[in-house]
């Protein structure tokens, strides 16, 4: 019996070992990467494209859609996704600021923002 035990603590020691690693190399490379804040200047380059005419309804008197998004090399905007929920609304954003060129200086290419852009009636 004491042979059966000491097989059994084995494995669970083992199986203990896969999981904290697994746990460290995750926490090393989250899925879900840091997104920042974009400085004053391109949030206001993001908002003059953007405009104040939108060519869809909604029905709040205001609705707020988080986009993320990068900045190339050549400082063109590249939208990877909207929180909008309605298609209309996710194509007018991505229309209105992909590969549009803004003036950012000094950034690195492929850090991620989080813009949360307000839409008002």
């Amino acid at each position: 019996m004491s042979n059966l035990n000491y097989i059994i603590m084995k494995k669970l020691i083992i199986v203990a070992i896969a999981l904290f690693t697994l746990n460290v190399a995750t926490a090393k490379n989250p899925t879900n990467p840091v997104k920042e804040k974009p400085t004053k200047s391109l949030r206001a380059d993001i908002i003059q494209l953007l405009g104040s005419k939108t060519s869809f309804e909604f029905e709040k008197s205001e609705m707020v859609i988080d986009v993320i998004f990068t900045i190339t090399s050549e400082n063109k905007i590249i939208v990877l996704s909207t929180s909008a929920e309605n298609k209309q609304v996710s194509d007018f954003i991505k229309s209105k600021l992909n590969y549009h060129e803004v003036s950012l200086k000094n950034h690195k290419v492929g850090k991620l923002f989080l813009l949360p852009v307000k839409f008002k009636k």
